[in-house]
């Protein structure tokens, strides 16, 4: 199965990381290893574009970061959802939702 990478996954990127993160907190490495084990390996955020995505998106109060030690005992900076991102987050999938079906019924029309 082909891979959608980074670039493909723009206009999506904040909807992955914020569903993510709805889970509970996170490091970088494992906002990525989940979106990408979630999706059988299909889709993969490069470290070039979550790192701008989670920058902005802290800047913007959907997310809050502290740093601690990760299990591997290193320090990380880890993410989670503030009050605001959950707002978002609703928003995001509401906008999801009307777009693929939007996509959908161009696909079935005949």
């Amino acid at each position: 199965m082909g891979r959608i990478l980074s670039k493909s996954l723009q206009g999506s990127l904040n909807l992955l990381i914020l569903k993510t993160l709805s889970r509970g907190p996170l490091h970088g490495y494992g906002i990525t290893t989940h979106i990408q084990s979630i999706s059988d390996d299909v889709l993969q955020v490069e470290e070039g574009s979550l790192y701008p995505a989670l920058h902005r998106m802290e800047q913007e109060g959907w997310i809050a970061s502290e740093w601690a030690i990760s299990d591997t005992n290193r320090r990380v900076r880890y993410y989670r959802l503030t009050t605001k991102g959950k707002r978002q987050l609703a928003l995001e999938e509401g906008n999801w939702d009307k777009l693929t079906a939007a996509v959908t019924k161009v696909l079935r029309f005949v």
